[in-house]
């Protein structure tokens, strides 16, 4: 089961690019709460439970919670919007949604590969080449899948891996529903499509030399 994150929120009193400023000096996060039946509200995040999250890869497409004082309970979040650092690579703005059990949302879940040493194409040198190391889904945003795990047992060089391949939870739907769009493939081992290459262009270079000579007897 995937960990929940909790973040101690405060509002933020000053909005603005002072007010953020003035938020990141004191070690908080600025961000902004909107959705549901409420207006949007200006927060602070503390940093620390935001880096944390960031570092770990949950902050975004992950369900947290946000921990509200004078408020009963916690209430569930997403993060939608994330800015970072551009040097040092922190996060420095958050925008928090607030969600549901209604609430279905689009966002990527990663893929993971299984088995490959159960694939006769891996096993004799082959490569998995990864198309999209992610998929986007549409899915209930309380009940966001972690992992797609895939399992290449008995795959060949040259077989690929679509979207087909993945079982998807109840409620849950892809984003591209108008093909079977490619996630891998078992590609050859450099040193065989080399000598292939070679072996074509070998080919094509005798079939060069003898339309010469048709052509040169004809004249």
């Amino acid at each position: 089961m995937a960990q929940t994150d909790v973040f101690y929120c405060e509002p933020r009193k000053q909005t603005g690019t002072g007010g953020a400023r003035a938020a990141r000096r004191e070690g908080w996060v600025p961000g902004v709460l909107y959705g549901g039946d409420q207006g949007p509200v200006a927060i602070s995040l503390k940093s620390n439970e935001v880096n944390k999250a960031y570092l770990n890869g949950r902050l975004r497409s992950h369900l947290a919670k946000i921990d509200v004082p004078g408020e009963d309970g916690q209430q569930p979040v997403i993060a939608r919007d994330v800015q970072v650092h551009p040097v040092k690579g922190h996060p420095i703005h958050v925008d928090l949604m607030r969600v549901d059990e209604k609430t279905r949302i689009d966002v990527e879940v990663s893929v993971r590969f299984i088995n490959e040493e159960k694939s006769p194409g891996l096993k004799k040198g082959g490569v998995l080449n990864v198309v999209r190391h992610a998929v986007e889904v549409y899915a209930p945003a309380t009940a966001i899948p972690e992992v797609f795990e895939i399992d290449v047992t008995g795959l060949e060089v040259g077989d690929g891996i679509h979207a087909s391949a993945i079982t998807l939870p109840k409620g849950v739907t892809f984003v591209i529903t108008d093909r079977d769009f490619t996630i891998a493939t078992i590609a050859a081992p450099s040193a065989l499509r080399s000598s292939d290459d070679e072996a074509e262009a070998t080919a094509g270079a005798a079939e060069g030399e003898d339309k010469k000579e048709e052509e040169a007897k004809e004249d």
